[in-house]
């Protein structure tokens, strides 16, 4: 069956004054029965207006349904479901070795902890790179799970994958400059662009994703001013982790701005709480409750 091919990604520009067709944005009731409430959905036009009317894009990585509920309560724009689960949840030194599988079962409990943000799964490493079918079908499955769009690494050499799952209709974010999943090839998580040629390299990634059909781009780990620059040469809105604040939107991986995961700091991030030692000191104080025989009291009890 031949696919159809799909309009291109919004391009904020031509939104900028646009009355929004749908003013309260999309809804749907949120809890069941006569109280249920109306809930406003975010979706890919509300992304691309942001960037048109200058609204930075709040992202967070959740890998689970409790912190995605947490996460839409307070606002959030955009919920990534973050192949770094491989390194905050399964204990690997790397995200190579998440799977398929891993990608699924943790979008679709994140799905279904979300109802306002816009759900983002990333595409594990082997997923898409050994050809185009793979790769829609593996997006596909994402979307099944409950994501609304997918994230993949990789820029001009990615250019013809991200095509092909746009034009099924999936919507595609693309990731260029420091690409976690090619950490052997960089020699190690190494900050990109910061020689001519890489800058050049890097302007030519960002043009070609975006012409490939990505409705956004994650820019990791480059120079604040190559940033800006490929920023403001977009379309599409921009999302930086560790790439300066001109960026049209930031993300952080949530156990790193929650304080919770130690092994190691990079530069880029800022706790924007430290809960490591509260969870710590509570946990403990449960364990002495325990074996001095205190916990359970009479009030716990039946």
């Amino acid at each position: 069956m031949r696919l159809l091919t799909a309009l291109p990604a919004p391009d904020a520009r031509l939104l900028r004054g646009l009355p929004d067709p749908f003013p309260g944005g999309r809804i749907f009731l949120g809890g069941k029965g006569a109280g249920a409430m109306a809930v406003r959905k975010t979706d890919i036009l509300d992304l691309a207006r942001m960037k048109a009317e200058g609204q930075k894009i709040v992202m967070i990585t959740a890998y689970d349904a409790l912190f995605a509920r947490i996460f839409d309560d307070v606002g959030v724009d955009v919920i990534l479901v973050g192949d770094s689960l491989g390194q905050v949840v399964l204990g690997y030194s790397d995200t190579l070795n998440v799977t398929m599988e891993d990608m699924v079962r943790h979008t679709g409990a994140a799905a279904r902890g979300r109802k306002r943000a816009f759900l983002v799964a990333d595409m594990p490493f082997l997923s898409y790179q050994p050809g185009t079918a793979d790769a829609i079908r593996n997006a596909g499955r994402l979307l099944q799970a409950g994501a609304e769009a997918v994230k993949l690494e990789g820029g001009r050499n990615a250019a013809e994958t991200i095509r092909a799952i746009a034009s099924a209709d999936i919507p595609v974010m693309g990731h260029i400059g420091l690409t976690p999943q090619s950490v052997h090839r960089m020699g190690g998580y190494r900050v990109q662009g910061k020689t001519d040629p890489q800058r050049e390299r890097l302007l030519d990634d960002a043009a070609a994703v975006q012409e490939a059909g990505a409705f956004s781009v994650v820019l990791e780990g480059i120079p604040a001013a190559l940033a800006a620059e490929i920023t403001r040469a977009l379309s599409i809105p921009t999302i930086g982790i560790g790439a300066g604040v001109a960026c049209d939107g930031q993300v952080l991986v949530m156990q790193d701005l929650l304080g919770l995961f130690e092994e190691f700091r990079p530069k880029f991030v800022r706790r924007f709480g430290e809960l490591r030692k509260p969870v710590g000191d509570a946990v403990g104080a449960y364990a002495a409750a325990v074996r001095d025989g205190t916990f359970p009291g009479k009030e716990h009890s039946f």
